[in-house]
């Protein structure tokens, strides 16, 4: 990301000009790069904006939201959740296919890469874009929440009939930037082994989005990333 152009499809770069041009978009492009003086910061460059690149403005049907990017080394490639190739899948994601298995019988995918739904119009979208190596929650409070809160509110205002899909009391926060008359939010506990239990495993979000997709004549999602 230079200090000018963010690398992000065109069709955000409009809606989201107002951010790019702003006061805090600013100040938080200024601490990356004094961050990366002195750490380790992912995902890398190019990847900061891959939610956005692999999912156009347009191409929105489906949005889930994450909290923070992955801090270990290769993991973080830009899209909540999702790891990139040939990384072992964390927890979270072990439980996201364990979900799967049991709402669609999809098999258990080797790896954990989910690219395959953002090409589908699943915005797999942190809320926090960056993190330091080996630090969770480093890069909060920077400025990225308010970038993110925009991106939600701008979804909400300009389309209709997107489904936001909320695992966890954080993400649930997000559902006050949602116009609940014109989109639909599905809610359940964070898949993190922690919380899993507690709602998440059972909830079917999988289903329930295809089958809202398709009452809205849209083509469903395909969630298995094994072919």
């Amino acid at each position: 990301m230079n200090n000018i152009n963010p690398v992000i499809d065109e069709s955000w770069k409009k809606v989201l000009l107002n951010d790019f041009q702003s006061s805090y978009f600013t100040a938080l492009k200024l601490f990356l790069v004094e961050e990366k003086k002195l750490h380790d910061v992912y995902p890398h460059g190019a990847h900061i904006f891959a939610a956005f690149n692999k999912t156009p403005f347009n191409k929105v049907k489906v949005v889930i939201i994450g909290q923070d990017p992955y801090h270990g080394n290769g993991q973080a490639h830009g899209l909540c959740f999702s790891v990139a190739d040939n990384i072992k899948k964390p927890p979270s994601l072990v439980n996201i296919f364990k979900e799967l298995n049991q709402d669609l019988e999809i098999p258990i995918p080797q790896q954990g890469n989910l690219e395959k739904w953002a090409n589908q119009g699943v915005l797999l979208l942190n809320a926090t874009l960056t993190v330091r190596a080996n630090q969770p929650g480093s890069h909060q409070n920077k400025g990225w929440e308010q970038f993110t809160d925009s991106v939600i509110r701008i979804l909400s205002e300009q389309k209709s009939g997107l489904i936001f899909i909320l695992w966890g009391a954080y993400a649930q926060a997000k559902e006050k930037l949602i116009d609940l008359q014109k989109h639909y939010v599905l809610k359940a506990a964070h898949p993190s082994p922690f919380s899993a239990y507690n709602g998440f495993f059972g909830c079917k979000h999988f289903s329930k989005t295809n089958e809202i997709l398709t009452k809205m004549g849209k083509d469903p999602i395909d969630w298995d990333v094994n072919k």
